[in-house]
């Protein structure tokens, strides 16, 4: 097959590997398949074997991928030896006085929580547990409290350290540390947004968000800020050193892990079993990652024998607009968000999006702050929303989906316009990139 003929051999790829996911296979099983057949049907069967053998080898060994598990270890590890157990009270003692100031202080505590766990479905299931019934018993709104836990439960996947920024960086070749940079002010002023549109609306209708009774003195004020050092020190010492140029991205997940069972051992929080769960998670995430990760790069594979990347350049590209090519592949990330995991999104359209944005200059550091930010809103947009599946399941009968989901959609549209500002204006992206060596 030559020309045009294996065009549409890709394409009718794509359309089969949608079919498959349409009917619930995994999506590494689906990647993988899809990309067998295709290369065995472009060239032959002894090529497909040949990538079958040798693709899921130098991917698995590939060095940098070490990163994925030792920050899901940190982050488990951050859970299970509760580093975040007080993270909610002390907010919530911080910022009493504010309007909405306990969704407010959900906003917050998910965010520290995000940059110690880098998992935005462990953020929402951990918070909502602890933040939502307390909000609901003081008369908050049910679709403000779950809604501010299931949006901030996303921060996960922009505040560094993020799972999806190693990923991403890996795949798309670029410097993890730079992603890590890149995402510090996105994810503050995604938080400031959300913080800001609750207050907002507390103002307008207090009904919302009945003020706190309690007026923290000066030594509830001390207490609580002694209870959120372990976070900071961790995320500052893991970026931190990452910054100085002390150790690599990939070895800044041990050295986290590290430092998070050292926080630990001071605070007599220590406990093997504990730990134990830890890796066991971190093991069990690990492997669902890189069985996708591993569909994704043999489709990769498959996609560049088609010439599909080539085609759709020159179907997309038909002007020198990088704003126009980044709104077109947000609407199409969005669309996607509704229906499939995020992981699943990002390594399902790398293979065939990477080589669009090569060809049109566009900075892969930008766009993938932007990439993640998209994720982020499928994460809590129906009918998906997997972490508006996952508060439900955390609070039970509590709450239902329909309030959850009514709640989210303010946060959406506060995202939408944080989505519009980094599009605008890269600098608010790059601009900490730039200054790093």
């Amino acid at each position: 097959m030559y020309g045009m003929d294996r065009v549409e051999m890709g394409l009718v790829g794509i359309a089969v590997l949608l079919l498959l996911l349409a009917l619930r296979v995994p999506i590494g099983v689906g990647l993988a398949l899809v990309a067998f057949f295709g290369v065995a049907i472009v060239t032959n069967g002894n090529v497909a074997f040949g990538l079958l053998s040798n693709v899921p080898y130098e991917f698995i060994g590939d060095w940098s991928l070490s990163a994925v598990p030792m920050f899901m270890f940190m982050g488990f590890l951050a859970t299970e030896m509760k580093l975040t157990s007080s993270l909610f009270g002390a907010m919530r003692i911080l910022l009493a006085g504010l309007p909405g100031s306990l969704a407010v202080s959900s906003v917050s505590a998910c965010a520290m929580f995000a940059a110690a766990s880098g998992s935005s479905v462990a953020t929402s299931a951990s918070m909502s547990r602890i933040a939502v019934p307390e909000m609901l018993k003081l008369g908050y709104n049910p679709g403000l409290a779950t809604g501010a836990v299931a949006s901030a439960g996303t921060l996960g996947s922009l505040i560094p350290p993020s799972i999806l920024m190693v990923i991403f960086g890996i795949f798309a070749e670029v410097s993890i540390g730079k992603l890590f940079a890149a995402g510090i002010l996105p994810g503050i002023l995604s938080a400031i947004m959300f913080c800001l549109m609750i207050i907002v609306r507390a103002k307008l209708n207090p009904k919302l968000a009945p003020d706190m009774v309690e007026k923290p003195s000066a030594a509830d004020r001390i207490w609580a800020l002694r209870q959120i050092w372990p976070l900071p020190l961790l995320v500052v010492g893991v970026l931190g050193g990452i910054y100085a140029g002390i150790f690599t991205p990939t070895e800044a997940g041990a050295v986290g892990s590290g430092l998070t069972v050292l926080i630990a051992l001071v605070q007599h929080n220590f406990n093997w079993m504990r730990a134990w769960t830890a890796a066991r998670q971190a093991v069990e995430g690990t492997a669902s990652i890189f069985i996708i990760a591993v569909g994704a790069g043999l489709f990769a594979r498959f996609m560049a024998l088609t010439g599909v990347p080539d085609f759709l350049a020159g179907s997309f590209l038909t002007s020198d607009s990088q704003i126009l090519l980044i709104l077109q592949l947000s609407l199409l990330f969005l669309l996607l968000g509704c229906f499939i995991d995020s992981i699943g999104i990002m390594l399902l359209t790398l293979p065939i999006i990477l080589p669009l944005l090569h060809q049109a200059d566009v900075s892969l550091i930008w766009f993938g702050v932007i990439l993640i930010k998209l994720l982020e809103i499928g994460l809590v947009t129906p009918p998906v929303g997997l972490n508006v599946f996952v508060m439900k399941s955390s609070l039970g009968n509590l709450v239902t989906l329909p309030q959850i989901f009514r709640g989210v959609s303010w946060f959406i549209v506060a995202d939408l316009v944080t989505l519009g500002l980094l599009i605008a204006f890269p600098a608010i992206s790059l601009w900490l990139p730039s200054m790093m060596r």
